[in-house]
């Protein structure tokens, strides 16, 4: 569960052996009990939450827009899909 990075207490997160690494690249993002999964394409949309209120999920939905590049990085080196 390779941590990417923290900001204002969420942790910003994949999962390694989540499904198939062929499912759109994701982010996960926990704070407590609460968790959120984001698709990063084509757009960064909310794939489920469970906790979050609509508020912190728009806040940290802007954040994910922001550090898009960086989480894509991540994800294309961590499942060697160059990039």
């Amino acid at each position: 569960m390779p941590t990417l990075f923290r900001r204002d207490g969420y942790r910003f997160f994949f999962f390694s052996n989540e499904g198939d690494p062929s499912e759109p690249p994701r982010v996960h993002v926990r704070r407590g009990a609460d968790e959120a999964k984001f698709w990063l394409t084509p757009d960064v949309v909310v794939a489920e939450s469970f906790g979050f209120n609509a508020a912190e999920l728009n806040a940290l939905a802007r954040i994910v827009r922001q550090e898009k590049p960086r989480i894509e990085r991540a994800w294309n080196g961590y499942f060697g899909q160059g990039g």
